[in-house]
């Protein structure tokens, strides 16, 4: 999530989420979009492993880790997860993990290109982007 905009960059799904996908995903990130000079984020398992350390140094990528037990820190990934809890997670049951991820893809598509959000002008997020954040 762009703290400027609110747009759900990536939703990964699986069983477990090991630092190595974490590090995947990043690097994909970095590809498709541009290199971000910092990233938020807690301190869960996959996060705080030394390979997180280790690739945020060798891409000049500072880390923010929030405060244990502070999840307001990080009030915009708390605002996102509770909206994709509710509106994907809770909302359907899902009998395979393809089943998963494509529902989690749809809802990122409508979050970031159709639904409006307050803090955006009441504009969805990628629209926002393109019309107050060009770069």
């Amino acid at each position: 999530m762009h703290d400027a905009n609110r747009e759900a960059l990536a939703i990964e799904s699986d069983f477990s989420l090991k630092s190595t996908r974490v590090v995947w995903v990043l690097n994909y990130l970095i590809k498709r979009r541009q290199k971000p000079e910092r990233i938020r984020m807690d301190n869960g398992p996959e996060l705080i492993a030394k390979i997180m350390d280790d690739w945020s140094m060798g891409h000049g990528i500072e880390f923010i880790r929030i405060q244990p037990g502070k999840p307001t820190q990080n009030a915009y990934i708390e605002r996102l997860n509770r909206s994709f809890r509710e509106g994907a997670l809770d909302a359907f049951n899902f009998e395979t993990i393809d089943e998963l991820r494509e529902c989690a893809q749809d809802w990122m598509n409508d979050y970031n290109h159709h639904r409006p959000h307050r803090a955006c002008k009441r504009l969805p997020p990628v629209v926002y982007a393109q019309k107050y954040l060009k770069q």
